[in-house]
């Protein structure tokens, strides 16, 4: 196996066509489990075998805990993308960041608009040996091309469908 390398630079240039471009597409396919419930009991597996995981409601929402959930994925996906973005940046502007973390804050609970669901998101970037003006504009700058916080602050595009 080669040793992992950090994505081209060349990613950071931008964009000048009309429509979406994906560059990487994947599926998740989540089952029911047990309990014919995939919050509950449920497997979620990737179309190329690499992610596979047992779902488990945690025991703050009445299940027994012991597997991961929905919430922890998507901090996981927030933080890794996120933290890509900023080292891309860092490196562009030549800073050295070493030991920087992000941390995803994923909260789920009750919407007050609708009264049924809503997840908010805390994301907290340690950046130590950087000075704070400079940090500060690394998140900044971040924030406008890491995919996960332009979805969380504006939206996505979705498309839901039945498919028998």
């Amino acid at each position: 196996m080669s040793r992992p390398r950090p994505p081209a630079q060349a990613l950071l240039d931008k964009y000048r066509g009309g429509d979406f471009q994906p560059l990487y597409a994947t599926s998740v396919t989540v089952r029911g489990g047990e309990a014919a419930h995939g919050r509950a009991s449920g497997i979620a597996m990737s179309d190329d075998g690499a992610l596979q995981v047992e779902l488990r409601l945690p025991v703050e929402l009445g299940g027994p805990g012991g597997g991961t959930n929905p919430e922890q994925l998507f901090a996981a996906g927030y933080a890794a993308c996120f933290h890509g973005a900023l080292s891309m940046l860092a490196e562009r502007a030549g800073l050295a960041i070493a030991d920087v973390s992000v941390t995803a804050i994923i909260a789920f609970g009750r919407d007050p608009v609708d009264g049924l669901f809503a997840l908010s998101a805390d994301i907290n970037i340690h950046l130590p040996g950087v000075a704070r003006a400079v940090a500060e504009e690394l998140v900044r700058n971040t924030e406008r091309l890491c995919p996960y916080a332009k979805m969380a602050q504006g939206g996505i595009e979705c498309v839901v469908a039945l498919t028998q």
